[in-house]
C-alpha cells in the first residue's frame, strides 16, 4: 500500500510555497508532451511562479504546460527559450504538484502522462468572455423528425444544462441547421451567458433528516474530524439501507460550513441522478457535477470553478480525484469496495487508494462508505491506520432480509431451465401479494457461448480470444472485451451448416425468457446496462421500478449499487457459484460483497425481505459466510488466508502485460525480461512467466503477462523501473505495469 496511506494526521506535511522568478530566470516547465522531462525555458515578460501555467514554444508550435520548479541548467544557455505568457488559468497548487508525483512515483507512470490526466478539460486556454449556449425551450416544433426528437431528448437528458452549438449538434448526431430550426420555432432556447460562472451557493446550515442513534453518533465523530483540519480516514460501514449517505453528508456539511470544499466520489454515473436529489434537497441547489456523462461546457466550468474556489462540491467519477481543488477539506468514496474505482488502462491508479493519499498532502479528511469493505480497508481499520464507525441496524422500520441456500443438487430443475422449484414458489407468493421480485445473475447477455451443434464450433471474436455473447433482445453477438458486434448467423461460419446453432448457458435475457413462460401474467422487466441507449433512459427505467412499474426484475450486478426498491421483498440470486470459479487471489471477497450487496436490495420498506441464493456448494465457506452475515469471521479468516499466502494486503504484487500484433515478440520480450530479472531479485521479489494472459488476444493484439511478488516492505517501483528500462520497445510493442493488479486477464 502507499506509504502515506500509514501517516498519522500529525505527520502531515506542512503547507508548501511556490517560489517566483523574475523575467528571464531559468524556469522547468512540465508539458503533456511524451518527454517523461521537465524543459528549461526561460520566465516569461513579468515573470512567473511555479505552479503557473504558461504557453512556450515547442519547436515550430506552441504548447501549454506548468512551471515545476527552477530549471536544470543542463542545457546550453545560449539556447533557452523564452516562455510566451503565463495563462489566465489558477496556478497548480504545490500540494496538487507534489500529489501528480507522488501517484507518478507510485504507478510507474510518465508525469506528462499524469498532467493530462489533471488537465483534461476542453478550452482551457480560451480567453474569458460570453458565448452562445442552447437549451430546452418551452416551445414544439410545428413538425417532430427523429433528427429533431434527437436533439429534444439530449437537451431533456441533461436537463436545463447548456451546450455549445457544435457539440450539441454533434452529440445528437445533426447538422447545426436542425438546431437552429429549432430555435426558431422556440423548442430551443438560444442564450448569452458567460463563459464560466461560480456554481450556486450550498447552505450547509439547512436541516438535514433526523438521525437515528448511532447515526447521530457517527455523524458528531466525522464532524470532530472535519474541525481538528487534520488528515485522517475513517470507514463507515454500515448495514445496506442504515443511512451511510446521511451520515456523511453530515461531514460535508461541516466541511463546507468551514470553507473548505468537498469531494464525493460516486462508483456508477447511474447513480449520480438520486444522490444529485438528495444533495439538492440537503443544501439547497446542486453541486458539481464531473464524470463522463457531462458536457465539455461544463467540464471547462467545472475544472475552472474547482480551481478558482467556485465550487464547494463536487459528485463524480473516479477522474475527480485529479481536479484541482482550491482548498480540499473531504473526500467520500462511496461503495469504496467497487472495482471501478480502479482505472485499468492509461494511468493504472486505484481512486480509493489515490484519495488517501491526496487528503494526506491536503489536510483533508477521508471517509470510505460501504457495507461489505475491501479486506484493504479492513486491515488498514486493524492496523490501527484508518478510524471505523459501524451502523448497525436500517434505517427506519426496515430491517435484514432473512438469507438461506437452495440446494440444486436436489432441486428437480428441468433441462435448459435455471429457476428452481423453490425459487418459482417464492415469486408466486410474491406475485399473490403484489409485491417485487429480483432475479440476479451476473451475466449480461442472452447465452455467454453459442455453439454448432453439427461441428463443434463456438463463435468468437476476430479481435479477440473471446467468446461472442448472444443479445438476443438487441439480435446481435457481442464481444465483451472490445465490444465488437455482429448480426446472429443463421448458419455455422466454420461448417456452414444452417440450424445448428446452439445457445449454451444463461444471461439476463435468457432468464427473463423463462421468467415469462414460468409467470405469463407478470410484468417482467431486465435491467443491465446494454439494453439502455443512454444513462437517462437507465434511470427512467429504474425510477418506475422503484414506483411499481413491474413485478419481476431480472438484472445484472448493475442492480446491486445503492438503488432502492421500496417493494422489493425477494431476490433470487440464479448462480451464486459463478463468482467462485478461477483463479483470481479476490474471488472470494468479490462474491461475498456481491452476494451481500444484491441481497440487500430485499425488505428496504416495511415488509422484510428474503434472499434465496441457488448453489451447488452450500457447504462452500464463502456460501456459509453470507448466510451466516458473519462478516468479521470471513474478513478475519480471508486475511489469514492472504497473510499465510504473503499477496496483497499483506505483500505486493505487479502484473505486466506485453502486448504486440505478433504473438511471437510478446513471447520474446517476455522472454528477455524474465531473464534480466536480477533488480527483482536484490530485493527478493518472485517473478511468474511470461504466460499467455487469461484472455490472450484483445482488439488484435496478443498480450502476455508476467506477475511479480514482493514482501510488503520491498522497494518495488525502484525494482521495477530499474528492471523495464533495460530495454527499448519497438514501435509496435507495448509494455504496461500495473501496481496492485485488481484483474488477472
Amino acid at each position: 500500500m502507499l506509504a502515506a496511506l500509514s501517516r498519522r494526521p500529525e505527520d502531515t506535511d506542512p503547507p508548501m510555497t511556490s517560489p517566483r522568478f523574475e523575467q528571464g530566470a531559468l524556469i522547468g516547465v512540465l508539458t503533456i508532451q511524451p518527454l517523461d522531462r521537465v524543459l528549461d525555458y526561460r520566465a516569461p515578460p513579468g515573470g512567473c511562479a511555479a505552479g503557473d501555467h504558461v504557453e512556450v514554444p515547442f519547436g515550430p508550435r506552441k504548447v501549454t504546460g506548468v512551471v515545476w520548479g527552477p530549471g536544470a541548467g543542463d542545457y546550453d544557455p545560449a539556447k533557452v527559450k523564452s516562455a510566451i505568457r503565463v495563462l489566465d488559468i489558477s496556478a497548480m497548487r504545490p500540494a496538487m504538484r507534489e500529489f501528480l508525483g507522488r501517484v507518478a512515483d507510485y504507478t510507474l507512470t510518465p508525469m506528462p502522462a499524469m498532467l493530462r490526466l489533471a488537465t483534461r478539460a476542453p478550452g482551457l486556454t480560451d480567453p474569458p468572455g460570453m458565448r452562445k449556449i442552447y437549451r430546452r425551450g418551452h416551445g414544439q416544433p410545428g413538425r417532430m423528425t427523429p433528427a429533431r426528437a434527437r436533439v429534444l431528448d439530449l437537451l431533456e437528458e441533461h436537463d436545463g444544462m447548456g451546450f455549445m452549438l457544435g457539440e450539441l449538434a454533434e452529440l445528437a448526431g445533426v447538422g447545426s441547421s436542425v438546431v437552429k430550426g429549432l430555435v426558431a420555432s422556440g423548442a430551443v432556447a438560444e442564450e448569452e451567458a458567460p463563459r464560466d460562472v461560480p456554481y450556486p451557493s450550498l447552505d450547509p446550515h439547512m436541516p438535514g433528516k433526523a438521525l437515528t442513534g448511532d447515526q447521530a453518533t457517527a455523524a458528531a465523530r466525522l464532524r470532530e474530524g472535519i474541525k481538528a483540519g487534520r488528515y485522517g480516514t475513517t470507514l463507515l460501514k454500515g448495514v445496506t439501507g442504515s443511512g451511510k449517505t446521511e451520515v456523511y453528508l453530515e461531514a460535508v456539511a461541516a466541511c463546507l460550513a468551514r470553507g473548505r470544499q468537498a469531494l464525493v466520489l460516486l462508483p456508477e454515473i447511474a447513480l449520480t441522478a438520486e444522490f444529485l436529489t438528495r444533495v439538492e434537497a440537503r443544501f439547497g441547489a446542486k453541486p458539481a457535477e464531473w464524470h463522463s456523462g457531462v458536457t465539455t461546457t461544463e467540464r471547462r466550468r467545472c475544472w475552472k470553478m474547482v480551481a478558482e474556489n467556485g465550487a464547494q462540491l463536487v459528485v463524480g467519477a473516479r477522474s475527480a480525484l485529479f481536479l484541482p481543488f482550491h482548498d480540499l477539506g473531504l473526500i467520500v468514496v462511496d461503495e469504496e469496495h467497487d472495482t471501478s474505482y480502479k482505472q485499468e488502462d492509461g494511468v493504472l491508479y486505484n481512486a480509493r487508494d489515490m484519495a488517501v493519499l491526496r487528503a494526506s498532502l491536503e489536510r483533508a479528511q477521508v471517509v470510505l462508505a460501504s457495507a461489505t469493505p475491501s479486506l484493504e480497508s479492513w486491515v488498514n481499520v486493524q492496523q490501527g491506520k484508518y478510524a471505523r464507525l459501524d451502523l448497525e441496524s436500517r434505517y427506519g422500520p426496515a430491517v435484514m432480509p432473512e438469507m438461506r441456500a437452495i440446494d440444486m443438487r436436489i432441486e428437480e430443475v428441468p433441462s435448459g431451465s435455471w429457476i428452481s422449484p423453490s425459487l418459482k414458489g417464492a415469486v408466486m407468493q410474491r406475485l399473490e401479494r403484489g409485491e417485487q421480485s429480483l432475479l440476479f445473475l451476473n451475466r449480461r447477455g442472452y447465452a455467454p457461448l453459442t455453439l454448432c451443434r453439427a461441428c463443434g464450433h463456438q463463435i468468437g471474436c476476430k479481435h479477440c480470444d473471446a467468446r461472442m455473447v448472444e443479445h438476443r433482445f438487441l439480435k446481435r453477438l457481442m464481444c465483451h472485451q472490445c465490444g465488437e458486434t455482429a448480426p446472429m448467423p443463421e448458419t455455422c461460419p466454420n461448417c456452414e451448416v444452417a440450424g445448428k446453432l446452439a445457445a449454451v448457458g444463461p444471461g439476463v435475457e435468457r432468464i427473463t425468457e423463462e421468467a415469462q413462460a414460468l409467470f405469463p401474467d407478470a410484468r417482467v422487466t431486465v435491467l443491465s446496462s446494454d439494453l439502455f441507449g443512454s444513462a437517462r433512459a437507465l434511470k427512467a427505467r429504474i425510477l418506475e421500478i422503484a414506483e411499481g412499474a413491474a413485478d419481476i426484475v431480472v438484472g445484472t450486478q448493475l442492480v446491486a449499487k445503492g438503488h432502492n426498491f421500496p417493494k422489493l421483498t425477494l431476490v433470487g440470486v440464479i448462480d451464486s457459484d459463478l463468482g467462485l470459479q478461477g483463479s483470481d487471489l479476490r474471488a472470494a471477497e468479490r462474491t461475498f460483497q456481491l452476494m451481500r450487496q444484491v441481497a440487500g436490495r430485499a425488505g428496504r420498506a416495511e415488509a422484510r425481505g428474503t434472499a434465496l441464493l441457488q448453489t451447488f456448494q452450500p457447504e462452500h465457506p464463502v456460501i456459509g459466510a453470507i448466510l451466516s452475515g458473519d462478516e468479521e469471521g470471513f474478513w478475519a479468516a480471508e486475511a489469514a488466508a492472504r497473510r499465510a499466502a504473503g499477496v496483497p494486503p499483506y505483500g505486493r504484487m505487479a502484473g505486466i502485460v506485453i502486448s504486440s500484433p505478433d504473438m511471437q515478440a510478446a513471447f520474446d520480450l517476455g522472454n528477455r525480461l524474465a531473464r534480466l530479472d536480477a533488480p527483482l531479485r536484490r530485493i527478493g521479489a518472485q517473478l511468474f512467466g511470461p504466460a499467455p494472459a487469461p484472455i490472450a488476444r484483445v482488439r488484435g493484439r496478443h498480450r502476455v503477462r508476467l506477475l511479480v511478488k514482493a514482501e510488503k516492505t520491498a522497494p518495488l517501483q525502484s525494482a521495477l523501473a530499474e528492471w523495464a528500462a533495460q530495454l527499448r520497445l519497438p514501435a509496435n510493442l507495448r509494455l504496461a505495469i500495473d501496481i496492485d493488479p485488481q484483474s488477472f486477464l
